[in-house]
Formats: C-alpha cells, structure tokens, sequence
C-alpha cells in the first residue's frame, strides 16, 4: 500500500477532466476516533471543504456511516448530499430516500436482545449500548482492558441463538460490535449501487468513485471499487483492499481540499 500523497501530482492530472463521486466514511475519517462517540465533532476547515465539494457541479459527496441516518445528517447538516446511515441500510439525499425493509419480527428480536445486552452488560463500566434503529452497537472504546472480554463474551453469549438460526448478523469495527438485520447488504453493495445510478445520469461523462475509511467495514467498498476507483485507507498501512493509505483526518482533508482546487479551476475554465 503506498502514501496517497507518493502520487498526488499523477492522480490529479487524472482527475482533471473526470466527474467526481466521493464516498466518505465519518469517524477516523472525516473525524478522529474519540473515547465517546458524540465528542465526534467535524472541524470547521473541513466542514468548509466539504461545502464547497457539494456545491460543485463536478462532484457528489456521499458520507457512508455506521451511525443511525438521523445522528450522521445531524452531525454534518449539509445540503446537496448523500447520507448513508446504518452502513447504507437507511440513505437520504438529493432525488433519494430509501430505508431497508425489515419485519416486525427481526424489530422485535432487536429489541429483546437490547434488554438482554443491558442486563448482562450493566455491571461492566462505561459500555455503552447505542440503539441505533434498524441495528445495535455496542461500544466498549471506554471499558477497562481487563473487562473487554467480559463485554464480547456477554455479547456473543446474548446473540449465538439468532446468529446460528439466521436471524440477525454480527460485524465487528473498531472497539465496536453491531447487530444488523441478516441481509446481503454492506458498504460495498450501497457505493455500487449509488454509482450506477450517477453512471446513468451522468451517461457518457467519465466517473471517479473516490472511497475514503479507516474501518473493518470499509473494506468491502475497497473490495468493490478495486478495478474501477481510487480507494484510500486512513491510518498507518496494513493488510488492506485499499490501494493508498493516508495517515491521518488531517491528511484526508488536505486531500479532500486538492479535489476542491481541481475542481473549482475546471469552473473557471468553464466560465
């Protein structure tokens, strides 16, 4: 895996003439990784360049996050975007609004096995269930080392029915373990599908999917995107689908902030 920025002066000549299509995950992305996950507070600098990305008419943005649909668009609030909540399961944007279906049954399941985790779990300090709709996570970022395996076995305890019956699937992510519906859906199928329908929109117009994460999650949209975009890892470089890492939130910026200037000297081209 080599540093994004190794070959920046390369990768923005090929992204001059290009229609852009930025898929971005939110904690350790856009954000840092923090105890808590409402201390996650997205910087200003990058509030602006996202802005600017979202208005261009060479660009869509699209935010694909574990967080519950309602809590990702609160906590970014622009426009002109794309969100994906719960892993892609719920999506609000322009020309788009979708919600996965799910049944009583799988709603009810979900929120037995809430009453469950919190009995089990409540001796165990500072985990925290997050209720997020259509999926449960639980966070245990906060817990004492000594108690983390307490918390999975708890958790794995709690589930094991409904995992070996098919009820409900089980992905874990950094310090963090989720309960969804038992459906084919991830990151991967959501970036596919929303590019296919830009692809149809845009007709013959070149098209760049640009994915940009840092989670366990992330990896099947690097899977997706191997062959037909440019995929980045956020953090220090290991075993990954992606092609280019970056370090850190920071570097993501400076690069969110070149595809902006790229852009904005293809309007004044234009104009």
């Amino acid at each position: 895996m080599e540093h994004l920025f190794f070959q920046l002066n390369k990768l923005k000549a090929s992204l001059k003439d290009k229609f852009i299509f930025l898929f971005l995950d939110y904690d350790g992305t856009l954000t840092p990784i923090v105890r808590s996950p409402d201390k996650a507070i997205i910087s200003k600098k990058t509030m602006e360049i996202l802005r600017g990305l979202s208005k261009n008419p060479h660009c869509r943005v699209a935010i694909i996050s574990g967080r519950a649909l309602k809590d990702i668009k609160n906590k970014i609030g622009l426009e002109g975007m794309i969100y994906a909540g719960n892993h892609g399961l719920e999506i609000d944007g322009p020309k788009i609004k979708f919600k996965t279906p799910v049944s009583p049954g799988y709603m009810a399941i979900l929120k037995k096995i809430k009453t469950v985790l919190k009995k089990k779990l409540s001796k165990i300090k500072s985990v925290i269930v997050e209720d997020k709709g259509l999926t449960l996570s639980v966070h245990y970022r906060l817990v004492d080392a000594k108690d983390v395996w307490l918390v999975k076995t708890a958790f794995h305890e709690a589930l094991a029915h409904y995992v070996v019956s098919n009820r409900v699937k089980i992905r874990p992510g950094k310090k963090v373990l989720e309960i969804r519906p038992s459906l084919e859906w991830d990151k991967g199928k959501i970036v596919l599908w929303l590019l296919t329908r830009l692809k149809f929109v845009l007709g013959k117009e070149p098209c760049v999917p640009i994915y940009i994460g840092d989670d366990i999650t992330d990896e099947d949209a690097f899977r997706a995107l191997k062959n037909t975009g440019l995929t980045v890892f956020v953090g220090n470089p290991r075993n990954s689908h992606a092609k280019y890492y970056l370090k850190n939130t920071q570097e993501v910026a400076e690069f969110l902030e070149q595809i902006l200037k790229i852009k904005k000297d293809e309007d004044i081209c234009l104009d």
